[in-house]
């Protein structure tokens, strides 16, 4: 399973068990022993964080390819005693690490998130989860069943805007929503091609000197498979569920790139369990001007909030009952009023200090998950089913409900095929 852990370009359903008296030191009584897999420059820079959110001891690095073990253990305050791994299977078999932070982008990161829960350990994994309906419910069956926790290492629900229109929603500031639009729209290609043995990038332009590149996962995954940080936020704002969806996409390969297979552009219409119609798009190969990668709006019977447009702009809002006649400016932001000082600079509008300290939290039973492996799997299927209903001329594909229920009971697998 030598390919297995192919690193992302560059980038629980329960409260952990309680260790056994003793497992753990005196001296790192508090702190989660993790183990790193997959040192792109998305695990390097999980690395660089889990050192500085306290509750945190990583001791053990994974990756096939051995060129990326020392500028990860460089990154490492302290490596002495740390163990690196080319093999999955003996990071998982390793007694000392209790945790994993799944750091990869690859077609079976789904089935390696299932694998640690079934060899027990905690699991923290990168968006997008999955890339096959089966390995979503192989990852909900085995967190059922060990009772570790999982959890879907989605940053944007804990933004400050989301936090915002959370509370607007939920105190029926915006009346009954009835349309919400979502897209993430990030042109990525400079990582679309590498060599394996080196771990060496190269964009579309150039592949032409470099004919031993070859795509990476990002190049040939479909674009709609990332929609989860557009639905994680969404559907936390909404608290709601997607329950059916279709989808359309160009032509593959780029029209702005041939040499890329993936299409330039995806997009979705979503229906929700609350009757709520979602319209998201996806795009890595499109060129765009720098800006946000995600825009969002929100639209209900007595008021709307919409995402900045571009680096010029603000956020809006507009609100029936008001007296307003027109959108006003919101000085909304992603980086949060309310966080704790080692939240600041911790990545992605500060908001990636929240997901380790919402899983650290929840490994030592201070509180359970609110993204649980439930609503993860509840952001992670719509986007999979969408690129499903792509390959099937835009059919509307019922989307699953992964909680137990009388047909499936915990701990057990689907029987309905």
């Amino acid at each position: 399973m030598r390919d297995a852990l192919l690193r992302g370009a560059g980038i629980g359903h329960t409260v952990g068990v309680k260790m056994q008296e003793g497992e753990k030191s005196k001296e790192h009584m508090d702190e989660i022993r993790i183990g790193v897999a997959g040192l792109g420059g998305r695990g390097r820079s999980w690395m660089r964080l889990l050192q500085r959110v306290p509750g945190y001891r990583i001791v053990a690095l994974c990756d096939p390819i051995v060129a990326t073990h020392e500028p990860s253990l460089a990154v490492l305050e302290n490596s002495d005693g740390v163990a690196t791994y080319t093999q999955y299977e003996d990071i998982l078999a390793d007694a000392n690490v209790e945790a994993i932070a799944l750091t990869v982008r690859n077609p079976r990161q789904g089935l390696l998130a299932a694998q640690a829960l079934e060899a027990g350990k905690h699991v923290n994994q990168e968006v997008p989860a999955a890339h096959c309906i089966e390995d979503c419910w192989r990852i909900v069956v085995a967190a059922e069943r060990s009772g570790k926790v999982y959890q879907l290492a989605e940053q944007t629900r804990y933004m400050g805007v989301m936090q915002a229109w959370h509370d607007m929603v939920a105190e029926g500031q915006l009346g009954r929503v009835t349309f919400v639009e979502g897209q993430y729209f990030h042109y990525y290609v400079s990582q679309f091609f590498w060599e394996k043995d080196t771990a060496t990038f190269y964009g579309p332009l150039e592949v032409p000197a470099h004919p031993e590149a070859e795509p990476t996962w990002s190049a040939l995954m479909p674009a709609i498979h990332y929609l989860p940080h557009e639905l994680s936020p969404l559907l936390y704002v909404l608290d709601d569920r997607v329950v059916s969806v279709t989808g359309m996409s160009t032509q593959g390969p780029s029209y702005s790139h041939p040499v890329i297979p993936q299409p330039d552009m995806q997009v979705c219409l979503m229906k929700t369990e609350k009757d709520a119609i979602l319209r998201l798009a996806a795009s890595f190969a499109q060129p765009q001007p720098p800006r946000d990668y995600h825009w969002y709006q929100i639209m209900g019977t007595q008021g709307s909030v919409e995402w900045r447009r571009s680096n010029r702009e603000k956020p809006k809002m507009w609100l029936a009952n008001g007296q307003m006649h027109d959108m006003a400016e919101v000085d909304w932001q992603f980086q949060r009023t309310d966080a704790p000082a080692e939240a600041r600079g911790s990545g992605h509008g500060d908001a990636d200090y929240y997901v380790h300290a919402a899983f650290r939290d929840a490994v030592n039973g201070v509180r359970p998950l609110e993204f649980d492996v439930y609503r993860a799997m509840d952001t992670a299927a719509p986007a999979i089913l969408a690129a499903e209903s792509i390959a099937q001329n835009s059919k509307l594909l019922e989307v699953p409900d992964f909680r137990p229920s009388a047909n499936r009971p915990a701990g057990a697998m689907p029987t309905d095929g």
